[in-house]
């Protein structure tokens, strides 16, 4: 049985903007803090922050809305899966839906958003999209 964490958080978020809440918890990974935090810098959540829970720490995404309670987030997609591995090679980082979304880059430099990885001159293992 296979797991996939990177899915399992971009679920949480999903099911976070769907049934309306203000915060989700996620539990902790580096990658995910990273992911994270790329996404606040991007303005799809307002904030990150690592709590202390128990024995293990847990990341907190508070979600933004924009007017009338419309998520900041209106969808997502996992590209790269653990049974299906996607790379993009330097030249060939595509936009997501003509630059209005992002997709996140696993690469060599670290954690990166499309159009950084475009300016960067580099590829990587292509993570996640979100419009």
């Amino acid at each position: 049985m296979q797991t996939d964490p990177i899915g399992d958080m971009l679920t949480t978020l999903r099911n976070g903007y769907v049934s309306g809440k203000k915060v989700v918890t996620i539990s902790h990974s580096a990658l995910k803090e990273n992911i994270l935090k790329l996404l606040k810098e991007e303005g799809y959540i307002e904030d990150v922050e690592i709590v202390a829970k128990q024995a293990r720490n847990v990341l907190m995404a508070t979600l933004r809305y924009r007017e009338h309670k419309k998520p900041a987030i209106e969808g997502v997609q996992r590209v790269s899966r653990p049974g299906r591995r996607v790379y993009a090679e330097k030249k060939k980082v595509l936009r997501v839906r003509n630059g209005f979304g992002v997709a996140i880059l696993s690469t060599s430099m670290g954690i990166m958003t499309d159009r950084k990885a475009r300016e960067s001159g580099i590829g990587g293992e292509v993570l996640c999209e979100l419009w």
